[in-house]
């Protein structure tokens, strides 16, 4: 009913505004809700699904329930006291830089309805690591999923550089994030995608890892997962190449940011990311490939399509311990998290799993 009312009510007034100016609309609604706490607790009781059998640990972290919202909403960490009652299990902020930039000039962000795609051209606008560190060391201590922040390197920053940048940001957000992510394959960012390849990739990771490791064992804590986000136009030897590094040094991957490959629309084509439902089989391939090469070692949350608790469903089965949604909440509605637990119980009711931990991998 909640999705219902959204999609013939409120989504053609967001649908009916600028994109991003509907975005600045509907998060500027949820900062001003966060401040109060009968309306956490109403938007809970409607969109917290509260089942043990969804719930999924990843090293350090335990996850309520494996749905997560993806890096790119909440850019500048100021909804991380409202979202948990949307019904997350967990949820990615930023990406961060380590001095505040603007990104690209808007417009930068694009609805294909017909689709149920966009296109963002974004380029890591955000207030930078510092305001990020500060924000997250304010949330709310009783209101507790796991938070990851995503970090980037910065516009301006030459492509040898990357790894300082990387390392900066890290430092900064290390104590105030659960989790930890790489993005080396937005293509808002010049160059950026070229840190997928062999050589760059394990010299960032490898100083990333021991970094996270360093700091755990100065406070005597267990090192903070670390993902690395990888893009889905990689060809398979290059996945195969990420998976066996990230077998090596330890690292987790997100699976897969945004798209260059704009085939599937129609219409007048923006320059920019593709994300939404027809990412959905790439980002498919790329989880199935590194299940495959990593044999379950590796965790993978996967991101890309996810519209429905099927969809959902596909990418746990085909080896993504925890799974992301951005460009379907925006098209469904904020019951869409609801409705992927809920369905997710059912479909692992049909096929006999007793957790949905039960059902990563199973695909073959």
């Amino acid at each position: 009913m909640i999705g219902s009312v959204y999609r013939k009510a409120l989504k053609p007034f967001f649908f009916a505004l600028d994109a991003e100016t509907a975005h600045e609309l509907a998060t500027g609604l949820l900062a001003k809700a966060s401040g109060f706490e009968f309306a956490q607790d109403a938007l809970a009781s409607l969109f917290v699904v509260d089942d043990p059998r969804l719930e999924v640990s990843i090293r350090s972290i335990t996850c309520p329930n494996p749905v997560g919202l993806a890096a790119g909403f909440d850019k500048n960490a100021e909804l991380l006291d409202i979202l948990p009652s949307l019904g997350f299990g967990f949820i990615e902020v930023g990406s961060f830089t380590p001095l505040p930039q603007e990104g690209q000039k808007r417009p930068r962000l694009f609805r294909y309805p017909r689709q149920q795609a966009v296109v963002n051209r974004m380029g890591f606008n955000n207030p930078g690591v510092k305001v990020a560190a500060e924000r997250l060391a304010r949330r709310d201590p009783g209101i507790r999923i796991p938070v990851g922040v995503n970090v980037g390197k910065g516009r301006e920053t030459p492509i040898e550089e990357a790894t300082e940048d990387y390392l900066t940001a890290l430092n900064v957000v290390h104590d105030t994030a659960d989790y930890l992510v790489l993005n080396i394959s937005s293509p808002n960012t010049p160059n950026l995608r070229a840190l997928q390849q062999a050589e760059p990739l394990e010299k960032i990771l490898r100083a990333a890892a021991d970094l996270v490791r360093a700091r755990a064992e100065a406070a005597g804590v267990p090192p903070k997962p670390l993902f690395v986000k990888i893009s889905p136009d990689n060809d398979e030897a290059l996945v195969e190449d990420i998976g066996r590094l990230c077998v090596d040094i330890g690292c987790g991957v997100v699976a897969t940011n945004t798209t260059i490959d704009h085939s599937p629309l129609t219409g007048a084509k923006q320059q920019g990311g593709m994300s939404g439902r027809p990412l959905r089989e790439k980002s498919n391939d790329v989880i199935r490939r590194l299940y495959r090469i990593t044999r379950g070692v590796v965790p993978i949350i996967g991101v890309g399509g996810v519209f429905t608790a099927a969809d959902a469903y596909e990418k746990i089965k085909l080896g993504a311990s925890l799974v992301q949604v951005y460009t379907g909440w925006i098209y469904r509605g904020p019951g869409l998290v609801a409705e992927i637990n809920r369905g997710l119980l059912r479909l692992m009711e049909r096929d006999g799993f007793k957790s949905i931990r039960d059902a990563v991998g199973t695909a073959g």
